[in-house]
């Protein structure tokens, strides 16, 4: 008889989503905890973060199909007060995190570039690991015209023509692998 339903459509369906979808689902929910942990304790996150988000969101598939699969099931659950309360206090604890994280997420170049662009050179050429003379040097050989280092990226772009933001990414130090290059000066 099985033989007969997995020859069939419908049957060939049922047979493929509960051979694929709990092991699927198994497999990438210790992909998910073992990174998650990880990223918990704060061990290699640059290794793990992306393998967690990513992964996470392929686990959401065969979860789908799972849920597809057994939805009448599913259903039945819901009888139980257990159920509901797990899912209430799920959400709940949801809502604090989101409450009390007290940060808005999001690309954190976003919340810096502005800092950045209305600080005087003065301020900006310890970060850059130059002294402020030489950050207004940088800049007038580019091209902009800088009156002293008490102005900021702002009033040097607006004064040129330029965003401020290309001006900063202008003066950045430029990385490529380990090799850090802070400025033209060589160390002392």
């Amino acid at each position: 008889m099985n033989i007969i339903l997995v020859l069939t459509g419908y049957g060939f369906h049922e047979y493929r989503y509960k051979k694929y979808s709990t092991p699927l689902i198994t497999g990438l929910f210790i992909v998910s905890a073992v990174s998650g942990t990880a990223l918990f304790f704060h061990w290699m996150p640059g290794m793990f973060h992306s393998m967690h988000t990513w992964l996470s969101m392929v686990l959401l598939l065969p979860f789908f199909m799972h849920m597809w699969r057994n939805w009448s099931q599913f259903l039945l659950y819901f009888r139980n007060k257990t159920m509901i309360f797990a899912c209430m206090a799920s959400l709940v604890a949801a809502g604090a995190f989101m409450l009390t994280t007290g940060h808005k997420g999001g690309n954190p170049a976003a919340r810096v570039f502005p800092v950045l662009t209305h600080a005087p050179l003065i301020d900006l050429a310890p970060l850059l690991h130059v002294s402020p003379d030489e950050l207004g040097a940088r800049l007038t050989r580019d091209g902009y015209m800088v009156h002293s280092t008490s102005e900021t990226l702002d009033e040097i772009a607006s004064r040129s023509g330029k965003s401020a933001s290309d001006v900063l990414l202008k003066i950045l130090p430029q990385h490529s692998g380990n090799n850090h290059k802070h400025s033209d000066v060589k160390p002392s």
